[in-house]
């Protein structure tokens, strides 16, 4: 078996970390990484002790839930609580930074970004990392060890075998075979 790289391993633990979330909105992850290994890691959600998302819905101003704290901030504060410097590490988020997240990420002394989905990708953003001299490289997540799709799959696998034991026709049984080929192709997983 070939052990994933890098790149990979870190964005697992990212997407990982995101599965915490706490918004409805949109799941976030972040890990802090200096040498290769993990300083920090953070998701979004509620203030600590606060109301979460998940619980009353997003607390929506202006198109924003400002009720959560995003992933890259809470990694950062992470570091600052605990005195972990930031200064030349990395930072592996399963989404590219928001406009304000990118900022604290420059004046934190990130080097790299890598992320895995483009999200709403602010050009004055991408032009402050520019200016930073902060590197961008988008991570592809398509190792098939990393499955971010097992609940869809069990939950189809399930349906199948139920339909199956009920049904005759074979049309029908083509169709649930396709979608079975889809679900468990190599191909780059979904959120």
């Amino acid at each position: 078996m070939e052990r994933i790289s890098w790149d990979q391993y870190f964005m697992a633990q990212s997407q990982l970390l995101a599965l915490r979330s706490t918004c409805t909105r949109l799941m976030v992850g972040a890990s802090i990484v200096r040498d290769k290994r993990i300083i920090a890691g953070g998701y979004n959600g509620s203030v600590s002790g606060g109301v979460h998302c998940i619980d009353e819905g997003c607390y929506v101003v202006d198109g924003h839930c400002v009720r959560t704290v995003h992933a890259e901030a809470n990694a950062l504060l992470q570091c600052a609580k605990f005195g972990v410097p930031t200064e030349d590490a990395d930072i592996y988020v399963t989404h590219f930074p928001c406009l304000q997240c990118s900022k604290q990420l420059i004046q934190a002394g990130i080097k790299t970004i890598y992320y895995k989905e483009d999200y709403r990708n602010n050009e004055y953003a991408i032009q402050l990392f520019k200016e930073a001299g902060v590197s961008l490289k988008k991570v592809t997540v398509d190792y098939l060890a990393v499955d971010l799709n097992y609940r869809e799959k069990q939950d189809y696998v399930d349906e199948l075998l139920d339909r199956l034991s009920e049904s005759k026709n074979t049309k029908e049984v083509e169709k649930l075979k396709e979608r079975a080929d889809v679900l468990f192709s190599a191909s780059p997983n979904r959120n």
